[in-house]
């Protein structure tokens, strides 16, 4: 069976022989301050930032999940209010909570084939963050570095916080155009759910520790102290941080993640172009997804498509939200290999050309 689920989604096949090393070498047990610890914490930031390209002056944290970092950045980065931009559930989602616990926060949305209006956008002096979601996973559509870059310039003393959850690990960003970016491990880095990554820049480390916001056991201000000395302010994840240094190890560089990716996703997206039953739900070729394909048809023809695919070893994701019924999703991940792929191109063009 493979799964085209986009989240919790295929593993890397090494993950197997990842658990059974990490039990026989007794790291399900091992103290969580001690020596042998920090020092796997250290080997996997290192790895992390030369596999992805993340710049050497970036801190790395680890928490729970992207959710997670959603509740810290809202918590220890705005004492004020936030200004969200989103096309989708998960972004919509984002916006709700900061505005749960920051009520002056604002939201824009905008359309599936469209990109934000960033020439007047609603920022003064009390504007902390400014929040985007790179790659919406509900609707499967994709915020490039051109209008990364364009809204970084425009934004002045606010922070940039990226939510990369369905790309960060399998396409390759350019880090220093935004301050924050952080996301789940159960996407594109092919590992279990239970871990999310966050990188900070030298400028957001700098108002954290301005702010020192310590209300809160998870606080920025806390865990930054403890990643001095390569720990946590909690009992970590241990064995997510292990799967996580063994699958970098193992991986290869993200340039080469990404054009594989970028590939896979333009056969997808050529293919559905001229199909007659099921077609992109994003028809700008801009704003796309290279790691998340949605299509859209009949109610109808998407249940009997997702039925006869599980028949043949084929998981499609279900749509999102308001587009549920009428919408199925294609994750185009690193962990799922290209047999995979070969044999979904297949099924669409045997089945339902």
């Amino acid at each position: 069976m493979y799964t085209f689920n986009p989240g919790p989604s295929q593993v890397y096949p090494q993950v197997r022989q990842y658990l059974q090393d990490a039990y026989d070498e007794g790291w399900l047990s091992v103290p969580h301050r001690g020596e042998r610890f920090t020092g796997l914490m250290r080997q996997t930031v290192t790895d992390l930032k030369t596999r992805l390209n993340v710049p050497q002056d970036y801190t790395v944290f680890f928490m729970s999940s992207a959710t997670e970092c959603w509740e810290v950045l809202t918590q220890s980065l705005t004492p004020t209010k936030s200004l969200h931009l989103y096309s989708g559930a998960f972004g919509e989602k984002w916006y709700d909570y900061a505005k749960a616990l920051r009520p002056a926060s604002q939201g824009i949305e905008f359309g599936l084939d469209d990109l934000p209006n960033i020439a007047n956008l609603p920022l003064d002096s009390n504007t902390d963050l400014v929040c985007i979601t790179q790659n919406e996973t509900s609707n499967a559509t994709q915020l490039r570095d051109g209008f990364i870059l364009n809204l970084y310039n425009r934004i002045g003393n606010s922070l940039l916080a990226v939510d990369a959850t369905s790309s960060l690990a399998g396409i390759q960003m350019k880090y220093i155009k935004a301050d924050i970016w952080f996301a789940s491990v159960q996407k594109c880095f092919g590992l279990p759910a239970g871990l999310s990554v966050m990188l900070l820049s030298p400028r957001a480390l700098d108002r954290l520790r301005h702010i020192n916001e310590r209300a809160h056991y998870n606080s920025l201000a806390s865990q930054y102290e403890k990643m001095l000395n390569f720990q946590t302010t909690h009992t970590p994840n241990v064995l997510g941080i292990y799967l996580l240094s063994r699958m970098l190890q193992d991986r290869p560089p993200i340039k080469a993640v990404h054009q594989h990716l970028t590939d896979r996703a333009t056969k997808l997206y050529d293919y559905f172009d001229q199909a007659t039953q099921l077609r992109p739900l994003v028809q700008n070729p801009e704003t796309r997804s290279t790691t998340v394909v949605a299509l859209q048809g009949p109610p109808a023809l998407i249940d009997e498509v997702k039925r006869r695919a599980l028949t043949q070893g084929l998981q499609l994701g279900n749509g999102y939200g308001s587009w549920k019924p009428n919408t199925l999703r294609i994750a185009n991940f690193p962990a799922i290999p290209d047999a995979a792929f070969e044999q979904l191109v297949q099924f669409f063009a045997r089945d339902f050309a």
